[in-house]
């Protein structure tokens, strides 16, 4: 800063010099999703407001987004940004990467002038600061007044709390060293309390979370099954694949297992499971590691482990070693790199070959990418076994539980839905006499269990409208007819495009049929303002002057019969709620799936790309396109309960394949899986009915 004044200037410096210089370390707590600003008001209450700040973090333009921002710039028709943006392959951090690997970007940018503008402008602004945010975890806490340390500013829009934020981004803050936190929301944490409280309301029992034991056969049962929806760290279709090949028996496999699932350490898991399953013999690379690696194999896994192994075979001190840590910690690689040297001359003069050491060495290198220590491990497995417990003692409570917490997320609310299709759990269709606010269990006259839908998870209906209609049901029992809900329930919260949701996602099934509820929209909205003004008004009837209390007559309802066809309803469904429920259209593949299927339709995601797969499912749409050659093939959406994914045939399968693709056929398509701009597709190798 050149125009400061000078003495200012000193004194600024000299606070900063006189900042201890050294990193404090970062301390992660995790918390309930919902009560994260709960712990953020705490601890401004416990260490004064003015000692307390989120941290700024800083959003920086990528490829795609530095394309955009200046293809709005310069006035560039949409359509034409939007067309180059999406060339860009998503894995791709820089526009020079993009043009090399795409050759239908550079073709573009060879062949037009005005994208070649876009590109060369957008490449020189990658990277630039963008615009300023709250990092989503990032505390910091100091002894004195955060404002003698950094500069603070106003708390960003949209805060529920009064916190002011750093404006000294994450490294910045440690290497001052004021100390950092991250308070982490987890929705599993939340998910175990909704599903101890509703196992305590529904069968009686209080569960100890803390000591449930930890071989239950059930739990190994579900988690060696694949069925680990909503299994906390274990439910990406990656981890679903290699728990199903692991196997796991005990606690120490599952622990090992979220440590190995990081980039870096994730090329040893097939090394680790094929030792693990006697597949393959498990190997040292020297025995004077077999103490250190015993209990996983033959495998590092752990960053304890680094320390130990770099101590006993390079001669590191703890302090030398944990040098090494450090770079595993902090994702530095070129630390690592610096080491290397170290180890192999330490190495050599504790008598170790050049061989025996390049191989440990390079055993240890992938971990400056990512590793767990034991303990981090330890937890989030802990919290795997106990979410998995829970499914697989209690799974209506957990299932619930699961369907609450993704409300708002029509996306895994369907997933979830398809789940408990699997597992053999009713869920019942949203009902304007049974449902609640949120997701509830239902207990049939044989105490069997179902889930029932909750009023609250319908598109366009929101807790205003449908609060009152509960607590009038509740205050004077179910509503025997639309008039009965009419004249009690308060409906003012009610509008017309909400009614219409409730209509059509059957909420009134039993008033009616759902075309003729809303054939007569108008009237029944008209008939809930008439039982409001009674309501208000006090009217009476002569029944009172002898103390009897009768409600005044209101005007018949009549309304036309409109049928409505299966495919409606669960259009209708699907929009509103996420998930058709109504004659569900996948119950004979998911009561059927045949073997050889290894993936639900949503289930394959990004991480799957490259992969093989076998699927099955519904035609949604069916589209048939032609090649720049004329020949046919077709694009097509497959759709399950959890999902859907695009399937493209081209000529040679089609052509083997032309009968099957008719919209409405159950399909079986075997493919690989691939990524066009933003999304997932598969490209059908084989299919059949």
């Amino acid at each position: 800063v050149t125009d400061i004044d000078p003495l200012a200037h000193n004194l600024i410096f000299e606070r900063f010099l006189n900042v201890e210089r050294r990193e404090m370390p970062d301390i992660d707590l995790d918390f309930e999703d919902e009560r994260r600003d709960e712990v953020l008001s705490y601890v401004a209450r416990r260490y004064s407001s003015d000692h307390v700040a989120q941290i700024i973090t800083f959003g920086t333009l990528g490829a795609r987004a530095a394309i955009r921002d200046v293809g709005r710039a310069l006035g560039m028709p949409y359509f034409q940004v939007d067309r180059v943006a999406r060339l860009v392959p998503p894995m791709l951090n820089t526009l020079e990467a993009a043009l090399e690997e795409s050759p239908e970007l550079r073709g573009l940018y060879q062949d037009d002038d005005s994208i070649r503008r876009l590109i060369d402008t957008a490449s020189r602004l990658e990277g630039t600061v963008r615009h300023a945010s709250t990092h989503a975890a990032g505390v910091v806490i100091s002894k004195e007044p955060l404002i003698q340390y950094v500069p603070l500013a106003r708390p960003m829009r949209g805060e529920g709390h009064s916190l002011p934020t750093t404006q000294f981004a994450m490294e910045d803050i440690a290497t001052i060293g004021l100390l950092k936190m991250d308070f982490l929301g987890l929705a599993n944490l939340t998910i175990l309390r909704k599903t101890k409280e509703l196992i305590a309301h529904s069968r009686g029992v209080d569960i100890d979370l803390d000591k449930i034991p930890l071989d239950d056969p059930k739990t190994f049962a579900l988690l060696s099954s694949g069925e680990t929806t909503g299994v906390f760290q274990l439910e990406s279709a990656g981890m679903r694949r290699y728990i199903m090949e692991l196997k796991p028996t005990s606690f120490e496999d599952i622990a090992a297992i979220v440590a190995l699932y990081r980039p870096g350490p994730k090329q040893h898991i097939p090394t680790f499971i094929g030792a693990k399953q006697g597949l393959e013999p498990i190997h040292f690379p020297h025995p004077v590691l077999a103490d250190i690696l015993r209990e996983t194999y033959g495998v590092i896994v752990y960053q304890e482990q680094v320390l130990l192994i770099v101590q006993a075979f390079a001669g590191y001190s703890m302090g030398e070693a944990d040098i090494v840590r450090k770079a595993m910690g902090k994702k530095v690689p070129q630390i690592m790199v610096e080491e290397r040297e170290r180890f192999l001359a330490g190495a050599k003069g504790e008598g170790f070959s050049q061989g025996v050491a390049e191989e440990v060495f390079g055993l240890i290198a992938p971990f400056a990418g990512y590793a767990f220590n034991k303990a981090h491990a330890v937890s989030y497995a802990m919290l795997a076994y106990k979410t998995a417990y829970l499914k697989a003692n209690y799974p209506a409570e957990f299932m619930t539980a699961l369907l609450t917490i993704n409300m708002e997320r029509q996306g895994k609310l369907a997933t979830a839905v398809g789940e408990c299709q699997r597992l053999g759990i009713p869920v019942l269709p949203p009902h304007i006499n049974m449902s609640e606010e949120t997701f509830v269990i239902e207990k049939g006259e044989d105490n069997s269990s179902s889930i029932r839908f909750a009023l609250g998870a319908i598109k366009n209906v929101g807790l205003t409208a449908i609060r009152p209609i509960i607590s009038a049901r509740k205050e004077g029992g179910s509503f025997k007819s639309l008039d009965d809900l009419c004249r009690r329930a308060d409906l003012r919260g009610i509008n017309k495009r909400a009614l219409a949701s409730l209509i059509k996602v059957g909420a009134l099934d039993c008033f009616g049929g759902r075309g003729s509820l809303l054939a007569g929209l108008d009237r029944i909205l008209s008939l809930a303002q008439q039982g409001r003004q009674l309501r208000e008004t006090g009217q009476a009837t002569m029944f009172d002057l002898w103390g009897e209390s009768r409600n005044v007559p209101m005007p018949e309802l009549e309304l036309p019969t409109v049928e409505t066809s299966v495919e409606e309803k669960a259009t209708w469904e699907g929009e509103l709620l996420g998930v058709a429920l109504s004659g569900n259209p996948f119950g004979l593949l998911l009561n059927d799936v045949p073997p050889e299927v290894d993936t639900f339709c949503g289930q394959i995601d990004g991480e799957m790309v490259g992969q093989e797969v076998v699927t099955v499912g519904r035609l949604a749409s069916v589209r048939e396109h032609t090649t720049k050659n004329g020949q046919p093939f077709v694009i097509a959406v497959l759709e399950d309960i959890d999902g859907s994914i695009e399937v493209t045939a081209w000529s040679e399968v089609y052509e083997q394949t032309k009968g099957l693709w008719v919209q409405g056929n159950n399909l079986v398509v075997k493919g690989k899986v691939k990524v066009r701009g933003e999304q997932v597709q598969l490209v059908c190798h084989s299919a059949k009915t």
